[in-house]
């Protein structure tokens, strides 16, 4: 398969096995609620009653007093008691196959090809790390909404995109479902594509 770049012109050759797979929705879709739900910290917690220090001894007797009856000063209905409900610290990472998360890649970026979404370049560099210069070459480009995948990212490109909403921009090793399918286009260099054929083989 071939591809031009938008900057050179060049005809760039693609492996069929990466760049041609069959779209699974299915698997696309497993491996982005499996890396989302990985991304979670899940680190609330509360305690309960039993959990909370002290109330080991009776407040007063249970008869005699005239008040309510107490067994417990840790009681969830008093302050500084438990929850009744508390919430626990849980881990909701899923698990997923090496090859199932290849595969998932592979059918997102296939079809980002399909779909004319995936642009080449033959290279990306900032000459500044300034974000009005990073605007304007997306501006010059006429892209709006992009995501940039380099083999490496420089300082410059990642200082001069770090503040922008709309573009964003890893190297290949950091490239995940998420970012793939938040974007609009996918710009990748010709350096990238190597790279993420060797990974995706």
């Amino acid at each position: 398969m071939e591809l031009k770049t938008i900057d050179t012109q060049t005809v760039v050759q693609l492996n069929d096995d990466v760049f041609n797979y069959e779209y699974n929705e299915g698997l696309v879709h497993q491996a982005l609620v499996a890396f989302m739900n990985n991304a979670r910290s899940g680190n609330s917690a509360q305690k309960t009653r039993a959990e909370v220090r002290g109330g080991g001894r009776k407040p007063w007797n249970q008869k005699g007093t005239g008040r309510a009856r107490a067994g417990t000063i840790r009681s969830p209905i008093w302050r500084s008691g438990g929850v009744t409900f508390a919430s626990k610290k849980r881990d909701y990472s899923q698990k997923l196959n090496k090859k199932m998360y290849k595969r998932a890649l592979r059918s997102i970026i296939s079809e980002l090809h399909r779909t004319g979404h995936l642009i080449v370049v033959s290279d990306f560099q900032c000459a500044t790390n300034k974000t009005k210069d990073f605007v304007k070459k997306m501006a010059d480009m006429k892209i709006n909404n992009a995501l940039i995948v380099m083999s490496e990212v420089g300082e410059f490109e990642y200082l001069s995109s770090r503040n922008l909403y709309d573009f964003d921009i890893c190297d290949v090793n950091t490239m995940d479902p998420s970012n793939l399918l938040r974007y609009e286009q996918v710009i990748i260099t010709e350096d990238a594509i190597k790279k993420l054929e060797e990974q995706l083989q």
